[in-house]
C-alpha cells in the first residue's frame, strides 16, 4: 500500500510541475504493478485528488501549521492523498490511511516530513467536525458566494466557473461541476461494425446500458472495464458518445474521399470508415511519432485500411482541393472532459487559451484549402470555451466567404445547427462541432 501511495504522490507532483498529463504519468507508474487492485487504487487516488484538490487544500489550510506555499510538493501530495482517503473513501480505516501516509512521506521526503504529515492528519481527525467549507448558496446569495462554493467546495478553478456562471447561470454550473466530480462511466462500441454493444456484452455476461445518443454504443459502470475479461475487452473500443457524434456529424458517405486531420487516437477515423460503408478513401493524419503509432493500432483494430500520413496541420497540406469531407478535431484545452481528465482543471489556465486558439485557426485555415467545392469541413474540439469554438469559427468565416454553415440536425444539435454536448443537458462531456460547406463557384 505504501508503494502505491508513493507512486501516486510522484505522479501528482509530475502533474503539478506540468511534466506530463495524469494519464501519461499513470501509464508509466502502473507498468510493474502486477496486482490489478493496486493499479485500480493508484488510479482512484490520483484522479480523486485531482477532482477534489481545491477542497482538500482548503482543509489543509485549516489544520496545518504551515501555509500551502511552504509545504514541499511531495509532502503536499501525500497530504492530499491521505485526506482524499479520509474524506471520500470508506474502505480503508483511518489509522491505516494515516500510517500509510506517514510512511510514504518518509520515503519521499524524510523523517521530518513523516512527522509533519502525522501531525496534520491527526489534527484533522481530532478537529474534522469543526472544518468549514463554503455552503451551497441560497436564492439570495451573491455572485461571490456562488463562486466560493463552486471553486472551493465543488473544487473547480475559479476563473473557469466564473465563465460558466456568466454563460449558464448558477444551477447549470453547479450541475456541471457535480458531473465532473463523479467517477466517469465507460462508454464502448464493438469493433465489429454494426454490432450493438449492449446486446454483445449481455451475450458475454456483462451488464451494460445502451447509449442515449448513438445507436450501438453502451455505457458501463465505473470500474466495470477493469473487472472485464481480457478477451471481452479485446472486442471493444472505448469512446465517448460526444466524440462519436462528432464523427457522425461529418456526414461521411460511401465512396467519399475523406481526410481526418489530427486523427489520433483514431476512434473517429474508425467511425468515419464505417459511415463510408468501408468504401472510398480515408486518410488519417497526425504529427508526433507516438500518436501516429497509436493511430495505426486503433485503425488496425477497427479494420480500417491504414492510410496514415505524418502531417503538421499548421502548415500547408500536400493535397489539392479534392476531399469530400475534412474533419479537424483540433488540439485544444480539453476543458470539456474534466470528469475523464480531472488534472486538466489545474494544468490549463485562462492565459493558455489565446495560443490554443491561434493554433486552431491555423489548422482550420490549412484544412479548408483541401476541401473540394461542395465539400464539407467540420471543426471540432472537446473544449467548453468559446475562445476555442465559436470565436475560431467566426474568425474563419469572416475571412472565407467561400464557406458557409451547414447545420447539424442530429443529437446534440443546438438551435443554430452546431453540435454542442453539455454535462448539465446531456450527461456527456462537452464536445463542440460545426459543419461548414464550401460553396460551388457560380
Amino acid at each position: 500500500m505504501t508503494t502505491v501511495r508513493v507512486r501516486a504522490a510522484r505522479a501528482l507532483v509530475a502533474v503539478d510541475k506540468r511534466r506530463r498529463t495524469l494519464a501519461a504519468e499513470l501509464e508509466h507508474a502502473r507498468r510493474d504493478l502486477d496486482d490489478e487492485r493496486d493499479r485500480g487504487l493508484l488510479l482512484e487516488l490520483t484522479a480523486g485528488v485531482c477532482r477534489w484538490r481545491a477542497e482538500l487544500d482548503a482543509v489543509i489550510e485549516q489544520v496545518s501549521s504551515r501555509p500551502l506555499a511552504a509545504i514541499d510538493l511531495e509532502t503536499l501530495a501525500t497530504l492530499r492523498l491521505a485526506l482524499y482517503q479520509l474524506r471520500h473513501l470508506d474502505r480503508i480505516p483511518d489509522h491505516a490511511a494515516v500510517h500509510g501516509a506517514v510512511e510514504a512521506a518518509k520515503a519521499l521526503a524524510g523523517d521530518r516530513a513523516g512527522g509533519f504529515v502525522n501531525g496534520v492528519l491527526r489534527g484533522y481527525l481530532r478537529s474534522q467536525a469543526t472544518i468549514t467549507l463554503p455552503q451551497a448558496p441560497g436564492p439570495e446569495a451573491t455572485r461571490r458566494q456562488q463562486l466560493m462554493y463552486l471553486s472551493v467546495t465543488c473544487s473547480h478553478p475559479k476563473w473557469l466557473v466564473a465563465r460558466w456562471l456568466d454563460r449558464y447561470g448558477y444551477e447549470d454550473t453547479a450541475a456541471w461541476c457535480a458531473f465532473n466530480n463523479q467517477p466517469p462511466e465507460i462508454t464502448v462500441r464493438v469493433l465489429e461494425p454494426g454490432a450493438d454493444a449492449a446486446t454483445w456484452l449481455a451475450a458475454r455476461g456483462v451488464s451494460a446500458v445502451s447509449g442515449s445518443f448513438v445507436p450501438g454504443m453502451a455505457r458501463l459502470a465505473p470500474g466495470a472495464w477493469a473487472a472485464m475479461a481480457e478477451e471481452i475487452r479485446a472486442g471493444l473500443a472505448i469512446q465517448d458518445e460526444g466524440s462519436a457524434l462528432v464523427a457522425h456529424a461529418t456526414g461521411a458517405q460511401p465512396d467519399d474521399t475523406v481526410l481526418d486531420v489530427c486523427a489520433a487516437p483514431g476512434g473517429k477515423s474508425v467511425l468515419l470508415w464505417n459511415d463510408m460503408g468501408q468504401r472510398g478513401v480515408l486518410i488519417s493524419s497526425d504529427l508526433r511519432p507516438g500518436r501516429l503509432h497509436l493511430l495505426r493500432q486503433t485503425l488496425r483494430a477497427g479494420g480500417v485500411p491504414p492510410k496514415v500520413v505524418a502531417l503538421d496541420g499548421r502548415d500547408a497540406l500536400p493535397f489539392g482541393p479534392v476531399f469530400d469531407r475534412v474533419l479537424v478535431d483540433a488540439p485544444c484545452s480539453g476543458l470539456g472532459t474534466l470528469r475523464r481528465d480531472p488534472d486538466i482543471k489545474w494544468s490549463v489556465t485562462l492565459e493558455d487559451l489565446p495560443a490554443l486558439a491561434e493554433t486552431q485557426r491555423r489548422i482550420l485555415e490549412q484544412a479548408a484549402a483541401v476541401v473540394r467545392p461542395g465539400g464539407t469541413l467540420v471543426y471540432a474540439t472537446c473544449s467548453s470555451e468559446p475562445d476555442e469554438n465559436e470565436q475560431v469559427v467566426s474568425a474563419f468565416l469572416a475571412a472565407h466567404s467561400d464557406f458557409a454553415p451547414s447545420p447539424w440536425t442530429g443529437p446534440g444539435a443546438d438551435e443554430d445547427g452546431t453540435l454542442r454536448t453539455r454535462p448539465d443537458r446531456h450527461g456527456l462531456d462537452a464536445f463542440f462541432a460545426t459543419r461548414l460547406v464550401r460553396r460551388t463557384p457560380a
